[in-house]
């Protein structure tokens, strides 16, 4: 078996590709976590990821629009994922969110 220190380059791509696209799909089902509350454990949530997207493809040379990135991160149009699954942030999570972003 290999160790990850002897990958190569592409093999350890795929991997990250892997990892990344078990991420979206776990974000995909856990729709119940608003993005607010990301943000305030994590530092990033679904439309960090989208945004991530969109810089990794400019770096290609190759023009993702932010809302189609969204598109693949949600799994849905974001307008569609909202209507049905963002709540109004409380006032706590509005508070947390600016201790740790303000």
């Amino acid at each position: 078996m290999n160790s990850i220190d002897s990958l190569d380059d592409q093999t350890r791509t795929e991997l990250e590709a892997a990892a990344f696209r078990t991420l979206v799909a776990h974000l995909q089902k856990r729709s119940d976590v608003q993005n607010i509350d990301l943000m305030n454990l994590s530092g990033f949530c679904r439309n960090c990821l989208s945004k991530y997207y969109v810089a990794a493809a400019l770096e290609r040379d190759i023009e993702v629009p932010y809302e189609e990135a969204r598109t693949r991160i949600y799994g849905e149009p974001f307008s569609d994922w909202k209507q049905k699954h963002q709540t109004e942030a409380t006032a706590e999570q509005k508070a947390a969110f600016k201790d740790t972003h303000g």
